[in-house]
């Protein structure tokens, strides 16, 4: 038996954590462990309680839930815990900063309750919310606009041509197993490429190594995916 899934809340409104909190919890595989309202407190949780994924609102008082991503995600001591972060809105600069920043990936907080609870779990896994076309062209929006990471060019040569197309691949939405089918190639065989890039780029998960296919140029802004 597994233990379940550790969640942290960090929203300024009472209500939606109220909310949250009721609908993770008839999961019996989530344990909310805590509920902070802003983003210094937001930091300080998951140091103290250490949980698998935090779930981040944006605009929060004192802190923001970007700075306060930025600062979980650059912790070697919280390399662990998974940054969520929720919305209002899909097309927010501020989303795809918290992406930047090392976020595995963002809700619409008028999702289902399955979607919800199912999007904790994918997290815990080590996956990344990246699935929605919308999610694509938000980041290939912002990738092509905000100032871009100096090291990008160094980092670009140390991938082989096979790990760039498997980058690529990746930036364009694909999961593994059809990465593996577009390039017939076994599906571990896919998996160890993609681990392999996100090592070479610095990639702290799969959502990050996405915004690193736009940024590289190895995705164009309106990719189908």
């Amino acid at each position: 038996m597994t233990d379940p899934v550790r969640v942290l809340l960090a929203d300024d409104q009472a209500l939606i954590r109220a909310g949250f909190r009721a609908i993770l919890e008839r999961d019996g595989d989530v344990t909310v462990v805590g509920e902070v309202a802003d983003g210094i407190d937001a930091v300080a949780a998951t140091r103290r309680l250490r949980p698998d994924v935090v779930l981040m609102d944006i605009r929060m008082p004192r802190r923001d839930g970007l700075a306060a991503t930025a600062e979980i995600c650059a912790d070697p001591e919280l390399a662990g815990t998974r940054v969520v972060v929720v919305t209002t809105y899909e097309i927010d600069e501020y989303v795809f900063g918290a992406l930047r920043a090392g976020a595995s990936g963002f809700l619409l907080k008028d999702l289902e309750p399955d979607e919800l609870r199912r999007a904790v779990h994918v997290v815990a896994a080590g996956e990344a919310l990246l699935a929605p076309s919308v999610t694509r062209r938000l980041i290939g929006t912002f990738a092509s606009r905000t100032a871009r990471d100096p090291d990008l060019g160094r980092k670009l040569g140390l991938l082989t041509e096979r790990e760039r197309e498997i980058v690529a691949l990746a930036g364009a939405g694909l999961g593994n197993d059809e990465i593996a089918a577009a390039l017939v190639i076994s599906p571990l065989t896919a998996k160890t490429h993609v681990s392999r890039a996100m090592l070479k780029v610095d990639a702290r998960d799969r959502a990050q190594l996405v915004v690193f296919a736009y940024e590289s140029g190895l995705v164009k802004p309106g990719a189908p995916g």
